[in-house]
């Protein structure tokens, strides 16, 4: 089994900083960078890109609206048309820098309000998804459970790859449970490695009422602003470790390789 550890990355802002980043990346596969608009700049998007390089960590574009103050996670109202720009800008924001340094981006998620909102409605996501292929069709798109984003994505001729948010609590269908409610994140580390340790045995999650849900991960997830992440993050991939898998960048992952 084949799988990718992933993690939200250079989410500070000129001398301020959140998570150890640097630390991180000698321990993740892939990381997906902010690209200036809910956090980030880029001093801080070069830095990261450079020690992903050398780490050889696979770069993604973590693209939320232009909120830094909210941190991305306030629902702000902009059209179709205004979103796509915004994609577009800061995919091209994070590959221009990693072109110059001879790397280049893999893959692409949403953040925050933008990725909860495209999740939920494919009449949202698809106009972003489309800026997507046309931008690279070659993009992983990287994503919680959502038929939204996935039959979108499908229709603009992108490949998704799931991935399990192993920090966050999911409903029933397979969505987030918005962090406005109790439980939405999970802070217990053993309760991380459970939900870790189950995904990987049967491919399931115990959902916040209760029920099993199947995941088809491919990538395992966990916030880099959450305290402890660095231990976590080890953790996690021992569990990986002691399931019998690998951890492998999605870029490497093999074509046929089964579902976690």
């Amino acid at each position: 089994m084949e799988i990718d550890l992933n993690a939200d990355l250079g989410e500070g802002y000129g001398d301020w900083r959140m998570g150890d980043d640097d630390a991180l990346l000698d321990v993740l596969s892939s990381a997906n960078l902010a690209c200036g608009f809910h956090a980030g700049d880029p001093t801080i998007m070069q830095h990261a890109i450079g020690r992903a390089m050398a780490r050889g960590v696979d770069i993604g574009a973590h693209v939320g609206f232009p909120d830094r103050q909210g941190f991305g996670r306030r629902v702000i109202a902009y059209d179709d048309s205004e979103r796509a720009a915004m994609v577009l800008y800061q995919l091209g924001a994070l590959t221009g820098l990693a072109r110059a340094a001879g790397a280049r981006v893999s893959h692409m998620s949403f953040h925050g309000a933008m990725g909860n909102l495209a999740a939920a409605n494919k009449a949202y996501a698809a106009p972003m998804l489309r800026a997507v292929a046309a931008f690279d069709p070659s993009l992983i798109v990287l994503s919680s459970t959502s038929p939204a984003i996935e039959s979108a994505a499908a229709e603009a001729g992108l490949r998704v790859v799931t991935s399990f948010l192993a920090d966050r609590a999911y409903t029933a269908d397979g969505m987030l449970v918005s962090r406005r409610l109790p439980g939405a994140v999970i802070h217990d580390t053993a309760a991380v490695l459970d939900r870790v340790r189950r995904l990987l045995h049967d491919g399931t999650v115990l959902t916040h009422d209760g029920s099993l849900l199947h995941i088809p991960a491919r990538s395992i997830l966990l916030h880099g602003d959450t305290p402890g992440s660095l231990a976590l993050a080890r953790a996690i991939r021992d569990a990986i470790s002691e399931a019998g898998g690998r951890v492998v960048p999605l870029s490497q992952q093999s074509a046929n390789a089964h579902d976690a």
